[in-house]
């Protein structure tokens, strides 16, 4: 081999290392641009107090994402978490109306709110678990279970109610169920609770997904099911696990949701679970799985959040707010399938 020969491929190699790690900081690199734009486009964009709004906002995709991202991670989806998010709310601003009725015992029970929490979040990670039960017991495929507990919850959601809204959510001093409104617009050392339970989430799926077991065997199931299986992985558990805190984060944003608007309406969280699955990819998560990082989806989040508040503070149209989302998604699909041939070419050379 003569040495220009060698120097244009080496030439080459650095060339395509250099695009494989802009590939990889992809998701920084659009945070940055629109940051940037935004700031030049919007005059009061870059303030504290436009800030808060966002992450606020932010906070509310970034949680569902979080478990969308343990499901793509095993080669699942969950469509379920927006129906999720609007039946654990309805849940919720029932028991606080109306409270548990137990009409054989003639009498209502009023839940405090922290008991109140604890129902709605076991509402959603049972209904995650149903999704999990329906995909590897019965052999469902993901799309389609997730798709008919959408409807399952929208639907009892709407019963819960006969379609109106809880409105009020306040609680009584009588009843003991007061301070609801806290988780949605309350904060804690200045920080508001949506916001720090956005960190705390993150930290802990973070953790769990890359230091401990479990998280190696949902890398491993999503990256080869079979050799994972030969290995001694459960995979049945895991990927039971992974819809159940899918539904786990669904229910909190449920409640944070309604918190905020301190009413609960069975419309709430409709589309919610396509931002989720658009902050997943965006951050780099694989849709064909066993690869992607909590921190991407969170920085993905926000790139689809700060896009959403910038454009609506520019006047853009909400219809072509649709369009650009949609071509974000699908630029976001193309980088990653083209990181993973630059990957791949870069193993075989």
């Amino acid at each position: 081999m003569s040495t220009a020969t060698a120097s244009a491929q080496s030439s080459a190699g650095g060339s395509q290392s250099a695009l494989l790690l802009l590939l990889k900081l992809r998701t920084f690199i659009a945070l940055i641009i629109v940051v940037v734009f935004f700031a030049l486009m919007a005059p009061n964009f870059v303030s504290v107090a436009n800030a808060v709004i966002v992450s606020k906002h932010v906070a509310i995709n970034a949680i569902l994402a979080i478990g969308m991202t343990y499901v793509i991670l095993t080669g699942g989806i969950d469509l379920s978490v927006g129906s999720i998010v609007g039946l654990t709310g309805m849940v919720a601003g029932g028991l606080l109306v109306h409270g548990l009725q137990l009409p054989m015992l003639g009498v209502v029970i009023y839940p405090n709110v922290i008991e109140v929490v604890l129902i709605a979040l076991g509402v959603g990670t049972a209904i995650g678990a149903i999704n999990g039960f329906l995909i590897t017991k019965l052999g469902v495929a993901p799309f389609i279970a997730t798709l008919g507990t959408l409807y399952v919850a929208r639907g009892s959601a709407l019963l819960l109610s006969g379609g109106a809204t809880f409105s009020n959510l306040v609680g009584k001093p009588e009843l003991g169920n007061q301070g609801y409104p806290f988780i949605g617009s309350g904060s804690i050392l200045g920080i508001p609770v949506s916001i720090v339970m956005l960190i705390v989430l993150a930290l802990i799926a973070a953790y769990v997904a890359q230091r401990t077991p479990f998280g190696r065997r949902v890398y491993a199931v999503g990256g080869n099911e079979r050799a994972a299986a030969l290995s001694g992985v459960r995979v049945d558990r895991i990927k039971i696990a992974v819809y159940m805190i899918s539904g786990f984060c669904a229910a909190v944003v449920g409640l944070i949701v309604s918190s905020q608007l301190v009413a609960s309406h069975p419309a709430s969280g409709e589309t919610f679970e396509l931002n989720a699955i658009a902050a997943a990819v965006l951050g780099g998560t694989s849709l064909s799985g066993g690869r992607g990082l909590i921190g991407g989806t969170i920085v993905g989040a926000f790139v689809i959040g700060v896009l959403s508040d910038g454009l609506v503070m520019m006047g853009v149209s909400e219809f072509w707010q649709m369009v650009i989302k949609g071509l974000v998604i699908i630029a976001a699909v193309v980088l990653d399938q083209l990181q993973r041939r630059l990957a791949a070419n870069s193993r075989q050379g």
